[in-house]
């Protein structure tokens, strides 16, 4: 059969490790026998990034906004002892966080779900949504290092001169000091993303933050969610049979743990962070999670949820065959694959990413699996089989 052909360049983000390996063995094996694809090709390999100052991340992030559809494989957010591993000029920012930065949009993360795969958590019989903010807070924070006796302030200075200012602490000896912030334009971006992107899938909205301790900061986060939801959204909701709530975080938490899922649990961009690996380890696997970034002007970036899988990349760097899991990464291409097929009015490619998806459903329905869902895997009268990483690639090719 004739490969499948769409005219508009899907942005292709190469990344790190084990995943930079899975990322090319998903194409050969699984999309390039049936796909003929059309990629602006980006290499956010940690030494390219280098190379080029990162503004390679920066380029790619303006790809995406031109062409409307991205995928990336996971890449390195590099630490002390990663500038030393490398030899890197300096510690680069996360490319996450740059291109969601300048995407402003909202990260949108759902577990995969798999017959004979058993949630840690009994009770979770339904996906939990997890809408991350993606600007702002700690991935746009400023840090010193406070080396003696200081006192330190937080300052703004407005356009006109005009400046307010306020004592953050009196440090003895040393200390550290963080700056974050945010903005109201991004803020309701996320709020109008959550609550489009819930009355598309007719789910529930539940919102949380920490606004009795952050009373500025999460207060506002509130008040915007709060005035967007009754001005423009309310009538709509009830019209569509769902709900808006808003609870503190430790409270919507525990709510959680006892619900059966089927919300979207909209948070901040560091509680998004973590809350989404949580669910995704409870639903079976970080590697079992969707994970896009919808921007307000339309755009969308796929990628998978979790990071490079150093370990294993160790692994196979050493001879060693390893059993990782790239169900998250195969994912991320048939979600871009099918957005392009979408926008472009290409039927035949959003099938097939739809096809794909089953293939690989099937077959770890069917018992054949990657490691990290050996224990997981519950289904009379089958036995699983764990295979290696590229092994399971080709199982799922015969499915496909």
């Amino acid at each position: 059969m004739a490969k499948i052909r769409y005219a508009t360049p899907i942005v292709e983000m190469q990344g790190d490790e084990m995943t930079r390996i899975l990322w090319d063995w998903i194409k050969e094996i699984l999309i390039e026998p049936h796909v003929e694809l059309k990629c602006d090709f980006y290499d956010l390999g940690l030494r390219h990034r280098d190379e080029t100052e990162d503004n390679v991340t920066l380029q790619a992030a303006q790809a995406i906004a031109k062409y409307g559809v991205g995928v990336k494989c996971a890449t390195i957010t590099p630490n002390a002892q990663r500038v030393e591993e490398y030899g890197l000029k300096k510690m680069w920012l996360s490319p996450n966080g740059t291109i969601r930065a300048y995407l402003d949009g909202t990260v949108f993360r759902e577990p995969i779900l798999c017959d004979g795969i058993a949630s840690y958590v009994p009770s979770w019989t339904k996906p939990i949504v997890i809408a991350r903010h993606a600007y702002g807070d700690v991935y746009r924070n400023k840090e010193i290092r406070v080396d003696g006796d200081a006192q330190a302030y937080l300052e703004v200075c407005y356009g006109d001169g005009n400046k307010r200012r306020e004592k953050i602490a009196d440090i003895s000896g040393a200390g550290i000091v963080q700056g974050i912030h945010n903005t109201d334009r991004s803020i309701e971006s996320f709020a109008r993303s959550c609550f489009g992107y819930a009355l598309d899938v007719r789910r529930d909205v539940w919102f949380a933050t920490k606004d009795t301790i952050s009373k500025t900061y999460d207060g506002r986060f509130k008040e915007i969610f709060s005035d967007i939801y009754a001005r423009e959204y309310k009538d709509k909701f009830e019209a569509a049979g769902i709900r808006y709530e808003y609870s503190l975080i430790d409270d919507s938490v525990a709510r959680i743990i006892r619900s059966e899922g089927g919300m979207i649990w909209a948070l901040k961009n560091y509680d998004g962070d973590v809350m989404s690996d949580m669910i995704a380890t409870a639903f079976g696997s970080l590697a079992m999670m969707t994970s896009v970034l919808v921007s307000p002007t339309g755009a969308y970036e796929f990628e998978a949820a979790h990071g490079t899988v150093t370990r294993h990349y160790y692994r196979y760097r050493d001879g060693e065959s390893t059993s990782t899991n790239p169900v998250a990464t195969v994912f991320a291409w048939t979600g871009a694959l099918r957005k392009r097929g979408e926008l472009d009015g290409v039927p035949a490619l959003a099938d097939f990413a739809v096809r794909l998806e089953t293939a690989v459903k099937n077959t770890i329905s069917q018992g054949f699996l990657t490691g990290d869902l050996k224990a997981l895997y519950r289904k009379e009268g089958v036995t699983p089989t764990v295979l290696d990483s590229r092994a399971f690639l080709e199982k799922i090719a015969q499915a496909l």
